[in-house]
């Protein structure tokens, strides 16, 4: 791998491990540039991306201990759930044909793009219609663990957005509180990017070079830059986010022509 790949790379995921630590949506950063240099393995670039990124997310699920000793029925299930559907959408990836992955990507990014652009406004629709319930139901959790295992496939998959789908599924099922529902949600996308490491892993689909150089800049974005990033306003973060995303999408479906 070029010097200057290398360079790029980790600066790349540099920024997207700071971005993920403040506002989310770090994967529109390092995962275009990372297909910059490779557009003939779009299949593999989404699979380095999801390895280079997964350790930055499983030091944040670390500091939720507290927030979850009163979930943990909840998060069993939820967690089953997550570790079944990501490794069938990573599976799914690997058996899918790269073009056929390069029509859906500008589908896939414009979906991601819009979720996380207005998510933020339907979750709190979604929490402020159910307020009223104190403690979720059985009947609420088995609901929403179906939902979660749609989501963990689509994680497995791609993943753009399933920040903002946990947060809104976990609404419906009852839940108020916002850092209850951000534990559950960073450990549950652990597991989902977690086991689609495994798969990626096993199917060799994985640019170890590139992704080893990635994890590092990932992991100091997300450790120490993210100490200077929280002095910005939290709208600018996801401003300068929602206007890459969109930047990215329109590239992508010109890229390709569709």
């Amino acid at each position: 791998m070029p010097l200057q790949q290398a360079v790029v790379l980790f600066i790349a995921a540099l920024v997207g491990g700071v971005i993920n630590s403040v506002a989310g949506g770090g994967s529109f950063i390092a995962f275009p540039t990372l297909l910059m240099y490779h557009p003939q393995f779009p299949i593999e670039a989404n699979a380095t991306n999801t390895v280079a990124l997964w350790p930055g997310s499983l030091a944040s699920a670390g500091a939720y201990r507290k927030e979850l000793e009163t979930q943990r029925h909840v998060l069993v299930l939820l967690g089953i759930a997550s570790l079944i559907g990501g490794y069938v959408g990573a599976r799914i990836l690997v058996g899918t044909r790269p073009r056929t992955f390069e029509r859906l990507l500008p589908y896939l990014l414009l979906v991601a793009t819009l979720l996380f652009t207005f998510g933020g406004m339907a979750t709190k629709r979604l929490k402020a219609r159910v307020q009223h319930i104190n403690t979720p139901t059985w009947a609420g959790v088995a609901g929403v663990t179906v939902l979660q295992l749609c989501i963990a496939v689509y994680g497995g998959f791609f993943g753009g957005g399933i920040g903002i789908l946990m947060l809104a599924t976990l609404a419906l099922m009852g839940m108020e509180e916002i850092h209850t529902m951000n534990a559950l949600k960073t450990v549950l996308g652990s597991l989902i990017n977690g086991i689609a490491v495994v798969a990626f892993v096993i199917a060799g689909r994985v640019m170890w070079p590139q992704a080893l150089v990635m994890v590092a800049g990932a992991v100091v974005g997300g450790y120490f830059g993210a100490y200077y990033a929280k002095k910005l306003p939290a709208s600018t973060v996801r401003g300068f986010v929602i206007a890459v995303g969109f930047t990215m999408t329109a590239y992508f479906f010109l890229k390709y022509g569709i």
